[in-house]
């Protein structure tokens, strides 16, 4: 006997939600994904009218359903904010030229502008010829650092008011996990934060804080989205990866694990000796962009790069503070390279 929809509406389900066990059919589904998330926004007033918001998009599963999502709900609910999709391209052959031109369709697809930035432009480097020096250990802690400073400045060029990005539940009760795991504790509250920002620094939001990876995955499914789902081929050992592997097998024990770990991260209280660990944001007296030491972690890794000292700020910087303090005054400004913004060839507005 088929199972009818939980919300009454006659209809047969044809899923059960991961995150309430509640059995909908598409277009419920489809209307509790969207409205949770409009929740979400206005809850913790994410946004003001007239705000210019850069999507990052990497042509993934979330990044893809946050452009959809961000333009559905802009329309719908009139937030009169003025979308622009901000990719970065990290140089991985047969892994982001790929996933970047799933990203062009999304921009013609949703009529939304796009602007790309290029590691090789910023630094000099791409995520290939990195990995030929660093091998795979840890090349994804030079990803991570390019990448987060990459986002700003892609944001100042563009001088937009917003940054929003698909973190979603998952991905923050796995950071949750590895700051327990480092130690980390005073970087708990800024990692389950909605919107993080200080004076200097533009904002980035979560709208997907509490959504779901496989809901995301679900409503991609069944919109029939445009994403790209292959992993990076650098990330396997990643140690992100044993993080999700664990809250994998507590979810199989308490299915509420995730949202769980992440209302645990938010109350915890953090100790004035642990909240000194944690500097005041600033600027970087190398590169002036956002950094939290006086010099930015990303000039130590590519100042490393550059003199043949790839492992120069991996780990504990105290470790290399006397090689990066003789670097220091050698480290060259690179000039800022301002990319266009492409517009969509046709606005081809998908079904919603």
């Amino acid at each position: 006997m088929p199972i009818l929809c939980s919300s009454k509406c006659g209809k047969k389900a044809i899923l059960k939600r991961p995150k309430t066990g509640d059995a909908l059919c598409k277009e419920c589904f489809f209307w509790a994904f969207e409205t949770e998330i409009h929740f979400t926004i206005v809850q913790a007033k994410l946004f003001q009218e007239g705000d210019y918001v850069a999507i990052g998009a990497s042509g993934g599963k979330d990044s893809t359903v946050l452009a959809y999502i961000m333009k559905t709900l802009n329309d719908r609910y009139d937030y009169k904010l003025k979308l622009v999709l901000l990719s970065i391209d990290e140089g991985i052959t047969g892994y982001r030229d790929d996933s970047l031109e799933t990203v062009k369709r999304n921009r013609d697809q949703y009529g939304i502008p796009l602007k790309i930035l290029s590691y090789e432009d910023l630094y000099g480097w791409t995520m290939d010829k990195i990995v030929a020096q660093v091998g795979l250990k840890n090349n994804c802690t030079f990803c991570g650092v390019f990448r987060r400073q990459a986002l700003d400045r892609g944001a100042m060029q563009l001088g937009v008011t917003k940054i929003v990005t698909g973190h979603n539940a998952d991905d923050i009760a796995e950071t949750i996990i590895m700051n327990i795991l480092r130690g980390d504790i005073a970087r708990l509250q800024r990692c389950t934060a909605i919107t993080t920002a200080s004076e200097d620094m533009i904002s980035r939001c979560k709208p997907f804080k509490y959504t779901y990876e496989k809901e995301i995955v679900m409503y991609a499914y069944f919109k029939k989205l445009d994403y790209f789902s292959t992993e990076c081929i650098y990330s396997p050992n990643a140690y992100r990866g044993y993080a999700r592997a664990y809250i994998k097998d507590v979810e199989k024990i308490r299915a509420t694990a995730i949202i769980d770990i992440i209302h645990s991260g938010e109350q915890m209280t953090v100790g004035d000796k642990a909240k000194a660990r944690c500097p005041e944001q600033g600027n970087c007296k190398e590169c002036g962009y956002i950094s939290s030491q006086e010099v930015c972690k990303a000039c130590v890794l590519l100042a490393g790069l550059n003199k043949g000292l790839p492992q120069l700020g991996v780990g504990k910087s105290s470790k290399h503070k006397k090689t990066l303090e003789e670097l220091q005054g050698k480290m060259v400004k690179r000039q800022e390279v301002n990319t266009p913004l492409s517009y969509p060839v046709k606005s081809e507005v998908v079904e919603q």
